[in-house]
């Protein structure tokens, strides 16, 4: 068994505003083994098995990574995706400013 990581990690909610994020094999087993066992569903069963199966090399760690994404939508832990940015409000650099009374540098 070996640890490989996840080419994109998995944002997973653990609690009141806190994310944990998923980056590798290790990473995805810790979390399924400290995951309540009253919470566990048949999603829960095949993320293990997906895990395992990528650990010993029967499947590659992005398959094993889908079934956690699986697993942490049915049990309602996937980290919201941010939005995205919508404006930007341009700031001011010092060596922006230009003196009161003088002209600025014109344009290159």
């Amino acid at each position: 068994m070996y640890d490989r990581m996840f080419f994109t990690p998995v944002a997973i909610s653990v609690g009141a505003g806190h994310k944990r994020m998923i980056a590798s094999l290790f990473d995805m087993h810790d979390l399924l083994t400290d995951f309540p066992p009253s919470r566990r569903r048949l999603s829960y069963g095949a993320a293990v098995k997906a895990c395992e199966a990528a650990r010993a090399g029967e499947i590659s760690p992005e398959a094993a990574r889908d079934a956690l994404i699986t697993f942490a939508v049915t049990a309602g832990m996937l980290w919201p995706v941010d939005q995205p940015v919508v404006s930007v409000k341009p700031v001011a650099r010092k060596s922006d400013k230009v003196p009161a009374g003088e002209e600025s540098p014109p344009n290159p």
